[in-house]
């Protein structure tokens, strides 16, 4: 941010909007916390609206909400890219999905994934994080109990695989937006495993067949990413990539590796200036 005019726009963008109870712009840092139950793309898209740019900086509690003894020195927030450069996708599908442990019993599930049919999509958790060979190496849903039982999210962990996240739902552009909660998952168990869209709609373990118990007759695993340890809130202070001087604000636009990711403006050190960051 470079005046405090853009204080004002933001705070004007983020106001009155149901789902968002707090909003605190940082002028000095440029950045702004939202505390909010939307999906962080939502966020996002309200920052920018007027003009400002923005980027996911951190996500997760403002203060340690998860007091389990488990959780010690082990990360509350993950992040899986699907398709793209770094996942896996059988066409152009593509997105992210972030995992924050929000408490001790639940985990919110938060995304935006295009190039869906539009439509129902089944979303689990796999156990494996190799897609060597694209997401038919990811392995069988993630368990830790044992269950023979595929279901909803809202079942029982002796009713359900632990990766089971249900559906989510792409719209007419083939966009899902999504932002669910699990009472199952925690972050700490996910991490170095997989995330994975399927063609067809979970039937939740209720359909017909043998395939209804086992991956709810969801089809063809149409693409997926690995699940990493991401930064939580005030944990990123990244402000340039020591490896090769992209910027985070120059990351927006860069595919994660290769030869796009610096061209020759990058090389001399283009500045970047942005209004915002979230």
């Amino acid at each position: 941010m470079k005046c405090h005019s853009c204080v004002d726009k933001i705070k004007s963008n983020l106001k009155d909007i149901e789902g968002i109870d707090n909003v605190e712009v940082y002028f000095d840092k440029g950045t702004v916390l939202v505390e909010t139950s939307l999906p962080s793309s939502l966020i996002k898209e309200k920052i920018e609206k007027g003009g400002n740019i923005a980027v996911l900086n951190g996500y997760g509690n403002q203060i340690g909400e998860v007091k389990s003894t488990n959780v010690t020195g082990l990360s509350t927030s993950a992040v899986a890219m699907i398709g793209g450069h770094v996942g896996y996708s059988s066409s152009q599908i593509q997105g992210v999905v972030r995992f924050i442990q929000a408490n001790d019993d639940v985990c919110v599930v938060d995304g935006t994934i295009d190039g869906l049919s539009p439509g129902l999509h089944g979303l689990h958790i796999h156990e494996c994080g190799d897609i060597s060979k694209g997401c038919a190496s990811v392995g069988d849903h993630f368990d830790l109990n044992g269950s023979n039982l595929h279901g909803s999210p809202d079942e029982d962990d002796n009713s359900r695989h632990t990766g089971d996240l249900g559906n989510i739902k792409a719209d007419s552009s083939g966009r899902a937006i999504f932002r669910l909660e699990d009472k199952l998952v925690k972050v700490w168990d996910i991490i170095g495993r997989s995330v994975v869209v399927t063609e067809d709609q979970d039937d939740l373990g209720k359909g017909s067949g043998p395939m209804s118990l086992i991956n709810g007759n969801s089809g063809t695993r149409l693409a997926c990413g690995i699940i990493s340890r991401s930064a939580g809130l005030f944990e990123n202070t990244k402000k340039i990539c020591a490896c090769d001087g992209v910027t985070i604000w120059d990351e927006r636009n860069k595919p994660l590796a290769g030869p796009g990711r610096r061209s020759a403006a990058d090389r001399q050190g283009t500045t970047q200036q942005a209004c915002s960051a979230f």
